[in-house]
């Protein structure tokens, strides 16, 4: 699994893009920011983007501890799905929301918070995570 992150509209899809040489790799890209579900698992390479889109959907919905459980389900799932065959990686990408003033509406702060803690797993169970600033990339993990 792969876990790149980094500040809004800094370039994480096009640093993905390049780093996997997608224009010649089968892949499936999957966009919660256009509402696509994280659908079927059918490439070798899935990329999912928006995740903290994914997260403020069940913000609204279940509360933090569920919002945990629930992701780290699907991280697992994930994690499974790529040891069943070497060639197969997920690589999730999320914009930091972490940053800057803390909202005033409580269910923005319950998005941030779930948000932050699903960064905190996904990148616990990466083997790779970079940052993304400016489209500079930085490998953390």
């Amino acid at each position: 699994m792969h876990f790149v992150t980094g500040g809004a509209f800094n370039g994480k899809s096009r640093w993905v893009k390049e780093f996997y040489q997608l224009d010649g790799t089968p892949h499936k890209w999957i966009s919660a920011y256009h509402d696509e579900p994280a659908a079927e698992l059918d490439h070798s390479l899935i990329i999912l983007e928006g995740i903290e889109m994914m997260i403020r959907e069940w913000a609204q919905a279940i509360e933090l501890g569920e919002i945990r459980d629930k992701w780290r389900e699907m991280l697992a799932k994930w994690l499974e799905w790529e040891k069943e065959d070497n060639n197969r990686k997920i690589v999730l990408i999320g914009s930091d929301i972490s940053k800057g003033i803390v909202p005033m509406e409580a269910a923005d702060r319950k998005w941030r918070d779930a948000s932050g803690w699903a960064f905190q797993d996904a990148a616990a169970a990466a083997d790779r995570v970079d940052l993304i600033w400016y489209g500079i990339s930085q490998k953390i993990k």
